[in-house]
């Protein structure tokens, strides 16, 4: 009998480093369904819809405007206050969606993973690529109050070349989200208590960046929150719009460096869990 010919071969992973990434990009069709997926499921049965990706930073603005400025006086420098914390919002916001969704790749999805194979890594990917749908969305609402400021306000607005960057922060923001959020997923088949914290975790750790804050000048605090790898991408954000701000390469660098060491490590810890998620989940 001849032979018999097969198009797919699924082995174990024995090694640590055995990641099998090119089988993402041969299964690109199926995060492109997942995308359109979870799009429209996310909204499927809402009366607003794609609406509120506009209502919920429109209210975090004001509630921030109201508390922050209005009754704790803090400074937003040059920058009007609006416009401070709705660009700061827009930023923080895609990142904190991706890794809240992608946390839970395994739970979530754990009946899905257990009926048919496919690389695992396409569900959190597909994740990272449709919360960019809601970022695009809440960007244009940015740009649609700077260009209120500009026309009605005077602001005077300088193109800058750092506008260059703006693919290149999103880019690192999805990647954060994406190794963060796949290291607590694979952690939180054995560890479930780990799901209760994340969303105060994400809440935490926007108050150690400069969403509602100027960078301060000196000192300790300044060292803590240029800790936070989220801390030169928002301020390199807004730097490219208003460069009154705080922007630094080699900040930028260490953000970059860290998204990757996170990164790497996330897709070992998630391609090692893949194996033997099933017997805990």
């Amino acid at each position: 009998m001849p032979e018999e010919q097969w198009t797919l071969v699924v082995k174990p992973k024995n090694s640590w480093f055995d990641l099998h990434l090119k089988d993402v990009w041969h299964y690109r069709d199926l995060v492109a369904m997942f995308v359109k997926r979870d799009f429209i499921s996310a909204y499927k049965q809402t009366v607003l819809g794609p609406l509120w990706f506009i209502i919920q930073p429109l209210c975090a603005t004001y509630l921030f405007l109201f508390v922050f400025s209005s009754i704790a006086h803090l400074s937003t420098g040059n920058i009007p206050g609006v416009l401070f914390y709705l660009s700061g919002l827009t930023v923080w916001n895609y990142f904190s969606t991706c890794f809240n969704k992608t946390s839970v790749t395994f739970v979530s999805n754990s009946t899905l993973f257990g009926k048919v194979y496919f690389p695992r890594l396409v569900s959190p990917i597909s994740t990272i690529i449709s919360t960019l749908v809601t970022f695009l969305i809440q960007f244009l609402l940015f740009l649609g109050f700077l260009a209120y400021y500009v026309i009605f306000n005077g602001l005077q607005l300088q193109l800058s070349p750092y506008l260059l960057l703006l693919p290149y922060l999103v880019l690192l923001m999805g990647l954060l989200a994406l190794g963060s959020g796949i290291i607590i997923s694979s952690l939180t088949t054995k560890y479930r208590d780990l799901t209760n914290l994340v969303a105060f975790g994400v809440q935490f750790l926007m108050f150690l960046t400069t969403v509602v804050y100027v960078l301060p000048s000196a000192g300790k605090k300044r060292a803590l929150f240029l800790a936070n790898p989220m801390t030169a991408i928002i301020e390199s954000f807004r730097y490219a719009f208003f460069p009154t701000g705080n922007f630094n390469w080699h900040q930028l660098a260490y953000s970059s460096i860290f998204t990757l060491v996170i990164l790497f490590i996330g897709i070992l810890l998630f391609n090692r869990t893949e194996k033997s998620f099933m017997d805990t989940v």
